[in-house]
């Protein structure tokens, strides 16, 4: 299993880095021949130009910086789960059915639940509507989704009109309406949490600026250490180049938390687990209550 994880390339930053680290031990190998035949390229005063503590402390921070919005990403998906979890626990049980229709109303208020999760989902990622959101909508709510730029905003809109229609048919107290509005701000303002994450990148200038310093350091390498290793050069600048490259791509893959990438948040099991959990719900409400035995 250690080795397996260790020799992972599906997951593992190497297909983003691997070009790089080359070309660096390229250069390695080329400089090592120069010294070879005598040119003076073995410099280690080079060494004390960009001191290692303080470019590993910069990759520290980038990838530190990632990490938090990459947590934070997950925080807010996690309150989402348990907070529609929630709401559906509430409308199931605050809803009272007085007319055939009303349990399919509540359902089909249910089943927009499942549609916020993908909605959600499929925002996050810029994408419109598609397949994946058809089961949960009503086909006028999709044409409509289809040209909507927020679609959770859209879809708890719907959700709202419902709750307030119930509300004044008498099926909803005042104080069960209330904290349903309070379970739904607050899944708006896990979107907004997230929305942050998605259109606050990190400062490109900081971005640039570590970039170059890690390729200077890595062309600086060979000079530093030629003249000990000789033709291993090459071998020792790639590895190291890999290393540094490597830890920079990690803070690039997760800063934003939301596509398609391996380290990426799960975002479509997220979504399948709270569709499961809808779906018992709608199950539960379409079937009769038994009545207490005697």
């Amino acid at each position: 299993m250690w080795l397996t994880k260790t020799f992972s390339i599906k997951g593992s930053v190497f297909q983003g880095v691997w070009k790089r680290s080359l070309l660096c031990g390229l250069f390695g190998l080329l400089v090592s021949f120069l010294y070879s035949n005598q040119w003076p390229v073995s410099e280690p005063i080079l060494g004390g130009i960009i001191p290692s503590i303080v470019l590993g402390l910069l990759l520290v921070f980038r990838t530190n910086t990632a990490y938090e919005r990459f947590w934070e990403g997950r925080k807010l998906w996690g309150s989402t789960v348990n907070t529609i979890r929630n709401l559906a626990w509430q409308l199931s049980v605050s809803l009272k059915e007085v007319e055939p229709g009303d349990r399919d109303r509540k359902i089909q208020a249910l089943h927009l639940l499942s549609a916020f999760a993908i909605a959600k989902k499929r925002h996050l990622r810029y994408e419109a509507p598609n397949e994946e959101l058809k089961p949960w909508v009503s086909p006028s709510q999709y044409q409509v989704l289809q040209n909507t730029d927020n679609m959770p905003l859209k879809i708890t809109h719907w959700l709202g009109d419902y709750l307030q229609q119930e509300y004044n048919r008498g099926l909803l107290t005042v104080n069960q309406l209330a904290s349903i509005h309070s379970l739904m701000t607050r899944l708006m303002d896990n979107v907004g949490g997230c929305e942050r994450i998605l259109k606050t990148p990190i400062p490109p200038a900081y971005v640039i600026h570590l970039n170059q310093l890690i390729l200077l350091y890595c062309l600086l390498l060979p000079f530093q250490v030629v003249q000990e290793l000789g033709f291993s050069t090459g071998i020792f600048v790639a590895i190291i180049s890999f290393a540094l490259f490597g830890i920079e791509e990690i803070g690039v893959e997760i800063e934003n938390p939301f596509g398609y990438d391996p380290n990426d948040l799960p975002l479509d099991k997220i979504c399948d687990t709270i569709i499961q959990n809808i779906e018992e719900f709608t199950h539960s409400n379409s079937e009769e209550v038994p009545k207490p035995v005697d």
